[in-house]
């Protein structure tokens, strides 16, 4: 007689769709800061373990603005703990590098080093190409440095996503970039001056351009809640995504923590700032299961809706 065929229903493999939150700006997290240049395997299982248990299963882990020669030593070293751990690997899906070619004015420049910055340079980003194993899918700058078309044609060519931030650009520098492959708004309304000329400013530029997808962080604190709710009810719905652009400081409380050369205080608030500096921030403590209730609470989306904005679509966005 042939074998009886078992009637116990199995159970599906899990879909893109049914997959955790994906974010792609993440610094550090549980007390980990992905920026310097002796971090260890040890080290990176701790924080995405506590991305994990936080409901964030894919990250771009982000590596902000230093020396050329200073980043390639941190991707060369990271891409040799991911080869040798591939299941961390599996969670920290390619790089975001922030910088160095953002905009060195204060203000613009936020918590990241204005010594490093400058135009970019093809023959630099080989450098970092190589360094990353092929695995940079996102890089934000300021498009307005001269040659910043041909450089974004480049990238683009390779599978590389552009984003705009820390940036200035004018509405015909906007426009080159975005006909060169400029896709995303990196942070919008943040790493910008307090005070903007009221209505020609870098903030509405790029919330007026529908082609553009943006990403906003949700915490309440680098928008307050009715700023998100009118910057989120600017864009096209299918092109706003949210991030957390965490630092060392999520997932793990109030205290002193590290970000790349700056040192950092964290409060009962959560906001992450530079000792004594009240006014500007230096990344989140913000995680990506609390970034998606926030954006529920605050613009009135379902949770379904604020779920896919914080994965499927970023996932979509990346090509990832």
């Amino acid at each position: 007689m042939p074998p009886r065929r078992s009637t116990a229903r199995k159970t599906p493999p899990k879909s893109k769709a049914a997959r955790g939150y994906f974010d792609l700006q993440v610094n550090g997290f549980a007390g980990v800061d992905f920026q310097q240049p002796d971090l260890s395997a040890r080290q990176l299982a701790q924080a995405v373990a506590a991305l994990h248990a936080h409901g964030t299963d894919r990250i771009l882990l982000t590596l902000i603005t230093d020396s050329i020669a200073q980043l390639c030593i941190k991707l060369a070293r990271i891409e040799g703990i991911l080869r040798r751990h591939p299941t961390l690997a599996r969670t920290i899906v390619g790089y975001h590098l922030e910088g160095p070619y953002l905009l060195p004015e204060r203000g613009y420049c936020g918590a990241h080093e204005p010594k490093w910055m400058h135009a970019p340079d093809i023959a630099e980003f080989e450098q970092l190409w190589v360094a990353s194993g092929g695995r940079i899918r996102l890089m934000t700058l300021a498009p307005e440095w001269p040659g910043s078309p041909a450089f974004i044609r480049q990238l683009v060519a390779r599978g590389v996503r552009i984003a705009i931030g820390h940036s200035n650009a004018s509405a015909d520098e906007i426009d080159a970039a975005v006909t060169a492959g400029l896709s995303l708004c990196t942070h919008l309304g943040n790493g910008v001056p307090l005070q903007l000329d009221r209505h020609d400013n870098i903030v509405q530029r790029l919330l007026a351009r529908d082609e553009l997808y943006a990403a906003f962080i949700p915490d309440g604190i680098h928008l307050p809640p009715h700023v998100l709710r009118n910057f989120v009810r600017a864009k096209p719905p299918d092109k706003v995504l949210f991030t957390t652009d965490a630092m060392a400081a999520a997932g793990a409380g109030p205290g002193r923590y590290r970000i790349a050369h700056l040192v950092t205080e964290v409060g009962a608030d959560g906001i992450v700032r530079q000792p004594g500096e009240t006014r500007y921030f230096a990344g989140s403590s913000l995680t990506m299961d609390k970034a998606a209730a926030n954006v529920a609470a605050m613009t009135g989306w379902t949770a379904a809706q604020a779920r896919s904005a914080c994965s499927a679509r970023i996932a979509k966005y990346l090509g990832c």
